[in-house]
């Protein structure tokens, strides 16, 4: 990362005042970027004894609504007092002064994000199966929570939300568009797009959504059996379709019976080995958790590739206006119109559940 970014990112003085202010003056400091994420940004801060994590969205112009944390930070600690785990929220500043944007701090937590592989201790068939069912539960009692109660009934507006996802992406891209058509069309996303708008469900059920549930933004504890201590990224989080959170859920899971997979740089493929369940396991047990039903299965996992392919190509516009270092970015050129083949595989049906 150049310096040049990383000022850009965090005025270490200032936030070290911020910090002293609010949570009283250390002797021993430090602040360092974590760079396995490609949204908001995320800085590992020690505070004396304190570990703790900062949540700032990217620099420059961003889509609307697409790096909301102090939204992030509402939802977390609506949800810290439930059965939900996440990390305990401390502080949220909307004061541009301090970093250059909005941000909020939080505690550290411990053990492991499942990512590239999976830690040694999990690798029997018990524990393996068990992960895919910590996730898969955990998310169902997302989608069980009294939002009322927990002071979320304000939070959004779930009526239409499946509508408004199909329209809200569409202006994702065509916000992306503005940049990247200079580089490269992709064509088939129009036709995906059409597609969602003319197949969205009429109703569907009223529940909190995480907007991003996935495998790699929730963390496992550090011993066993495995344990889901940790859920994160909760910036798209609402209320909303939970069909939507599963369909999206579903779009990272591998099957061993896959093809190769559209962005193998982004790609977890240890589920592929036996003993973890299958994406139909993983809906039979939402199902019976929640009592909902998986109708409309198409749709949703369409939906979760079109909105992949928006971020992609999100990605790829401001890698061309020089607003990101990841060099994740510039591969979006090729990577996007692959997403684009594989939601249209499975509206063909040629990408089965």
């Amino acid at each position: 990362m150049s310096d040049d970014y990383y000022e850009r990112l965090v005025d270490e003085d200032a936030l070290v005042a911020y910090l002293a202010d609010h949570l009283g003056d250390v002797d021993d400091y430090d602040i360092a970027r974590h760079q396995e994420g490609h949204s908001n940004e995320t800085l590992f801060v020690t505070w004396g004894d304190r570990e703790l994590v900062i949540r700032r969205p990217p620099p420059g112009e961003t889509a609307d609504t697409a790096h909301d944390v102090l939204r992030e930070y509402r939802v977390t600690n609506a949800v810290a007092d439930t059965e939900v785990p996440v990390p305990t929220p401390i502080l949220a500043c909307d004061d541009h002064d301090v970093i250059g944007s909005d941000f909020y701090v939080m505690e550290q937590l411990e053990g492991d994000v499942l990512r590239e592989d999976e830690p040694d201790r999990f690798a029997t068939p018990d524990h393996r199966e068990r992960i895919g069912e910590e996730l898969v539960d955990t998310l169902a009692t997302i989608h069980d929570l009294d939002y009322e109660a927990i002071g979320l009934g304000e939070f959004g507006r779930p009526e239409g939300y499946t509508q408004r996802q199909v329209d809200r992406w569409g202006k994702q891209l065509s916000w992306a568009f503005e940049v990247t058509e200079d580089e490269r069309e992709v064509p088939i996303l129009h036709e995906v797009g059409e597609w969602l708008r003319n197949n969205v469900p009429e109703d569907h059920p009223h529940t909190l959504v995480h907007g991003d549930y996935k495998l790699d933004n929730v963390m496992f504890g550090p011993g066993t059996p495995p344990e889901l201590v940790g859920v994160f990224d909760w910036e798209m989080a609402t209320l909303g379709d939970p069909r939507a959170d599963l369909g999206w859920m579903l779009s990272y899971w591998r099957d061993a019976k896959d093809p190769e997979p559209t962005i193998p740089e982004l790609t977890t493929r240890f589920m592929e080995r036996e003993g973890y369940s299958s994406r139909v396991d993983l809906v039979d047990r939402w199902e019976s958790r929640t009592g909902y039903e998986f109708e409309h299965e198409r749709f949703y996992r369409t939906l979760a590739v079109y909105k992949l392919a928006g971020l992609g190509e999100m990605f790829f516009r401001r890698y061309l206006e020089g607003n990101s270092d990841d060099p994740m970015y510039p591969k979006m050129e090729r990577r996007v119109p692959g997403l684009a083949k594989r939601a249209k595989r499975i509206i063909d049906g040629d990408e089965p559940l």
